[in-house]
């Protein structure tokens, strides 16, 4: 399974997902990067900017859950 298939199974079940977590779960250096490639298959992928406690802006990932407006995966 690829990164991105894990990443779009991970972000199916309704879970929110960020770098640092992409990283740990994943081994993921570059989630922008994996969330462009299933965006650009058609899958609604929304990036709220969050800011961490140390001021860093990060992504954080969520798979809008509507299955009518997912891609047909056949």
């Amino acid at each position: 399974m690829t990164q991105n298939q894990e990443i779009l199974s991970y972000l199916k079940t309704g879970k929110t997902i960020t770098p640092i977590e992409a990283l740990n779960m994943f081994g993921c250096l570059r989630l922008a990067g994996r969330i462009f490639n299933l965006k650009d298959d058609g899958w609604p992928i929304h990036c709220e900017r969050l800011k961490l406690d140390n001021g860093k802006m990060v992504g954080h990932y969520t798979l809008l859950q509507d299955k009518s407006v997912w891609p047909d995966e056949s």
